[in-house]
Order: structure tokens, then sequence, then C-alpha cells
């Protein structure tokens, strides 16, 4: 979906939760897959948004089509497998497919660290949708990628402008790692007091003040 304001338009891409055609989840595969849906929207130069497992996505995404990205912006993103809180734990998930409410809210919740937050109900309808194959293999495709080369390796060669947003409360990846993009020339590393795993969710408009000052200085404006 796409949605246009002024001169600037937003694209929201999931590679996630859908079974692929050619069943590829390698992270350079999902990166090739948003390249082509960028395409077919007629996206010519983006800044590159990636939360999560999705930062990983958006630096292969760089890695291959340096034309189409202009900036990235990753949110929560570990830089590399050391900086995993609990890396077993992680792995692991649900027991059972699919997974019962309880057991579904157990693995969501460290995805969050605002006091009083509920992880929104259509996101554990995205998690029960997907197969367990597509949850495994999603999670062991980011594993592979950042046991060939830590992000910050990947984004020094790039050249592109980078900003990092980071929950300082993240119950998945050790805030403290966020220090590991200062590495990469030029980057921005911001952290974000109170928020966990998903600022995006957690406090939208505070999340979304550097985003878009970042967003209006690196886009490039559609004719």
């Amino acid at each position: 979906m796409t949605t246009g304001t002024g001169k600037f338009r937003s694209a929201g891409v999931s590679v996630s939760a859908a079974v692929p055609a050619d069943r590829g989840y390698a992270v350079p595969d999902q990166a090739r897959r948003v390249g082509e849906a960028l395409d077919r929207l007629g996206v010519a130069h983006a800044v590159v948004v990636g939360h999560s497992s999705g930062g990983a996505v958006a630096t292969a995404l760089a890695e291959h089509r340096p034309d189409l990205v202009t900036a990235l912006v990753l949110v929560n993103t570990g830089p590399g497998l050391g900086a995993l809180v609990a890396p077993q734990a992680a792995a692991a998930g649900p027991s059972q497919w699919p997974p019962s409410d309880e057991e579904l809210r157990h693995f969501a919740s460290t995805a969050v660290s605002r006091a009083g937050y509920r992880v929104p109900e259509e996101l554990l309808h995205d998690v029960r949708d997907m197969t367990p194959h597509t949850f495994t293999a999603t999670m062991s495709a980011m594993r592979s990628y950042l046991e060939q080369r830590a992000l910050p390796d990947r984004l020094s060669v790039l050249g592109k402008p980078l900003l990092v947003l980071f929950g300082e409360d993240d119950r998945r990846w050790r805030s403290s790692s966020a220090s590991e993009y200062r590495a990469v020339p030029g980057a921005q590393v911001e952290l974000l007091p109170g928020l966990g795993h998903s600022p995006l969710l957690e406090d939208p408009r505070r999340t979304a003040a550097p985003l878009s000052a970042f967003t209006a200085t690196h886009a490039v404006r559609a004719e």
C-alpha cells in the first residue's frame, strides 16, 4: 500500500508472513522481493526503514540495489548475534503450532517494554497465520546473515546515510550494542528511554520525530 503526502510517498512492504513462491527465506531473497515490489510501485529512490530483522533486509536491499536506497533507518536491529539478550530463547519460539493464546502472548511479551502496553491483537493474528516453517526459516535466515558478516561492517562500505533508533529497554537485543553502529561513517544513533523492542508501536509519536527529520533530509523528492 502506498500513500502520498506532498511530494513524498511512503510504502510498506511485509516479506515474512506469506510463503514466497520461490520458497526462499534467505535475507538477500527477502530483500530482492522488496526491491521488486518497490519497482512495481514505481519507486525509484527510497529511504528504507527496517525494524528488528527487517533492518537486515533493509541492509541487504542497500547492498544489492544501491541505486534504489538513498538512506537507511534501522529500528532495534541488533548489529550482530552477540547482541542477543537470550540467544537460545530467541531461537526457540512457541513450542507448538498453532501456538496457544497464552504461549503467543508470552513469546510476544519481549517485543515491548513500556509499562501497561498490550501487544495489538492483529499482530498476534499475523503470527498465527504464519506456518511453523515460515517462522523458523525467517529466524534462521536472520542468524545466517549476521553470522556471515555483522551489520556495521556491511553498512560501512555502502556509504549510505544511516539512522539507528533503539528502545533502551529492549529485551531481545542489548540496547548498548547500538553503539557498534557508530563505526559506520556519519551514522546517527539514538536511544529511546522507556521503550523496548518495538518503539514504533510503544510510542509512535516519539519514534517518528527523529525518523521524520532524517527522512526529510535524505529523501529524494518525487517529480
